[in-house]
């Protein structure tokens, strides 16, 4: 009888555990929707944010009309230096391929870059609550350089919320041999940062690939070293295909860029961040303290995350994306002799997470005075933090557009002298204004030199071509008997095969 009432027992036992897992299997898509939420909120504003404060009709920028003409069919192919690769013209190419609208690319890489956020954050659920991820979103997004660069053809926010993504899926698959999911996470995150820019994308994996090879983590090791490899393949090839090899490519890029060496550029760096897009010769002044506070800042509340979550024995999730962060931003800050604030995207992305944990903390104290000073001066912080980046962002959008506008102003100028498509431009912003009239783009010198005085010589015998020159200096020897206009600051020199006088 006791035997009977033991199996009787042990029965229900099983029973009432089977519910619950079939109640837990029901349940299990509603518990993932609502932590999704306020991810999803965050990615979501942040889409807005962009859509309202970066004027989807503010014209391409230099970099861009690079890549975008590479798969645009109203405009030839700038030439394509050392350094780049054809991970932005393969995003932007589902629009530009069929579409000139600079207004339809922007809001399609907006609402791009709003879901590759959301995807980054929820990525690393499970290993860090909802609401310092969602902070975390919430730090990077609000950056200028964040939104200024999410709605741009441009490679930087890509490596950053590909690095992002890479780090969570490494802990979780070192965490759970059988997820694989995040093994395939981890390959994908991987192919996105080196499609983008393949030297970045290592620089910001070589703390998962060293955690890999020291802990001896093969699936994880061989997961991202798949994804880098399935990315930069295409840059390789096209190295040996155009470049004259993998070494002489690297070369041409490192002297693109000043040559690389230890170079400290933190000063360069925080210049940038008045709204400079391109710090290169960097001089002046610095910007006001205000502007440049949160980045002294930065390093400091992510030592205090960092400290936070090894007290709490949970180191290695807020270790990793440290350590990525640093890796990331160091061959900008310690290797070039210029800056671009866009360059340390992916380490702004990385050190959300740890800092985000940091500026939580204050919630956690139990009540009192000492915890209602210490939210209050958080919030504070946050909201002159916020406001500072959103005067930012207004005045580089402002400066942006007004440059934009100046190149499509000079387009139109080249148009009614006759200089239309098939056409040439060589010169002063020769690529980017180019780009707007339809032309094609050459230089006989300097890092994007593609062509000879002679064949330019050659090719205004046949072809309407133009070029730019600063007001006040000589025109080059090909085009000195060409007639000229001026411009705002510089001289359009013109000539039109078969034109009356």
């Amino acid at each position: 009888m006791a035997g009977s009432a033991h199996a009787t027992r042990e029965a229900a036992r099983r029973a009432r555990l089977r519910r619950g897992a079939a109640d837990d299997r029901r349940n299990r898509p509603a518990r993932r929707l609502r932590p999704a939420l306020p991810l999803a909120t965050v990615a979501g504003v942040f889409t807005l944010a962009q859509l309202l404060l970066v004027r989807p009709g503010m014209g391409l920028g230099w970099d861009e009309t690079v890549y975008v003409s590479q798969v645009a069919g109203h405009a030839p192919a700038a030439f394509f230096s050392a350094p780049r690769a054809r991970g932005v013209s393969l995003l932007v190419a589902p629009v530009a391929a069929w579409s000139s609208s600079t207004v339809l690319l922007r809001i399609y890489l907006a609402l791009l870059s709003g879901l590759a956020l959301y995807l980054a954050l929820r990525a690393w659920r499970g290993l860090f609550p909802d609401r310092v991820l969602a902070l975390a979103g919430a730090l990077f997004a609000s950056l200028w350089v964040t939104l200024f660069y999410g709605p741009q053809a441009m490679p930087n926010y890509w490596v950053a919320v590909g690095a992002l993504a890479a780090v969570a899926c490494f802990l979780r698959a070192r965490a759970g041999r059988r997820d694989r999911a995040a093994l395939w996470g981890l390959a994908a995150s991987g192919a996105l940062t080196a499609l983008m820019r393949p030297m970045d994308a290592v620089w910001a994996a070589l703390p998962l690939l060293a955690l890999g090879l020291w802990r001896r983590h093969p699936r994880p090791l061989l997961a991202l070293l798949a994804g880098l490899a399935a990315g930069a393949l295409e840059w390789v090839i096209e190295a040996y295909a155009g470049y004259g090899g993998l070494a002489r490519r690297l070369a041409d890029a490192s002297a693109i860029q000043g040559g690389l060496g230890l170079r400290v550029a933190v000063v360069d760096q925080l210049r940038s961040l008045g709204g400079r897009a391109l710090c290169r010769p960097c001089t002046g002044q610095l910007p006001h303290p205000l502007v440049t506070a949160w980045w002294f800042a930065l390093p400091l509340a992510a030592g205090i995350g960092l400290a936070i979550a090894v007290r709490a024995r949970r180191t290695a999730p807020t270790l990793l994306p440290l350590a990525c962060g640093v890796t990331a931003a160091f061959p900008y800050l310690f290797m070039i002799g210029y800056a671009a604030p866009r360059f340390l995207l992916p380490a702004y992305a990385l050190l959300a997470i740890p800092v985000a944990e940091a500026l939580l903390r204050p919630a956690t104290m139990r009540p009192g005075a000492r915890r209602t000073a210490a939210v209050t001066l958080v919030v504070l912080a946050l909201a002159t933090h916020l406001a500072v980046q959103l005067a930012v962002l207004t005045a580089v959008v402002g400066r942006t557009t007004a440059a934009h506008r100046d190149w499509s102003r000079t387009a139109a100028t080249l148009h009614r002298l006759g200089v239309r498509p098939p056409c040439l431009l060589t010169g002063t912003e020769a690529i980017p204004v180019a780009y707007y009239a339809g032309c094609s783009s050459a230089a006989t010198s300097g890092h994007n030199a593609n062509t000879t005085a002679p064949a330019i010589t050659r090719t205004a015998r046949h072809t309407p071509v133009a070029t730019l020159v600063p007001a006040g200096s000589r025109p080059p020897g090909y085009a000195r008997t060409w007639p000229w206009v001026p411009l705002t600051d510089r001289r359009l020199y013109y000539t039109v095969p078969g034109a009356g006088p």
